[in-house]
């Protein structure tokens, strides 16, 4: 006798947020959402630590924007980074360590944000986020995304070999990425447990 598998679910923490009752009301709260997220990870983005040697700084805005999709779902957190992204590069000082602008080595990192976002909230609304290690998963595969923009934008920017790009900018921070991993893992699924859905 072959049971069936469960259904995945098709919420993300922001779905549990009350509804409008209009559709000008559904898209006002939408924008919210987005523009929050936007915000959320400018903000983030300002606890910044320079690496010596380096022009990638360790900072708050890569799990942000990872909370951000996963939080927002693929369509909204993509346009929270997506917001992100082009509000910096149009000059709002919001990127790490209070740049902005297109002309940034690190820029492929903040593209690679949006992919990120995108992919992780995919994953939530299939309940990514549900489990310890299924949000492990979500969270490496989403910093993965970053890191296969970021990296070889940032060898083309500097002029270096893809190599030397790792080394500056991806080797150093794997350590901090488990960490953020880690506190993905709990925070999450406790979230979901304490509102009482699985």
């Amino acid at each position: 006798m072959a049971i069936a598998a469960p259904t995945p679910s098709t919420a993300v923490l922001a779905d549990l947020l009350p509804q409008a009752a209009t559709r000008l009301g559904a898209r006002a709260r939408d924008l919210a959402l987005v523009t929050g997220g936007a915000a959320l990870t400018g903000l983030a983005a300002q606890l910044s630590v320079p690496v010596p040697g380096s022009p990638v700084p360790v900072t708050g805005q890569t799990f942000a924007a990872l909370l951000v999709g996963t939080a927002l779902g693929a369509r909204r957190g993509a346009a929270a980074l997506g917001l992100y992204l082009a509000a910096g590069m149009a000059g709002l000082p919001w990127f790490a360590q209070g740049t902005s602008g297109a002309g940034l080595a690190t820029l492929g990192y903040v593209i690679g944000f949006v992919v990120a976002a995108a992919l992780t909230g995919a994953l939530a609304r299939r309940g990514a986020d549900r489990s310890p290690l299924a949000t492990a998963g979500a969270m490496a595969l989403g910093s993965l995304a970053i890191y296969a923009i970021g990296v070889p934008y940032l060898a083309f920017a500097l002029d270096v070999p893809l190599a030397k790009a790792a080394h500056l900018g991806l080797y150093p921070y794997l350590v901090g990425d488990a960490l953020k991993v880690v506190l993905a893992m709990g925070a999450l699924p406790l979230t979901w447990k304490l509102l009482g859905r699985r």
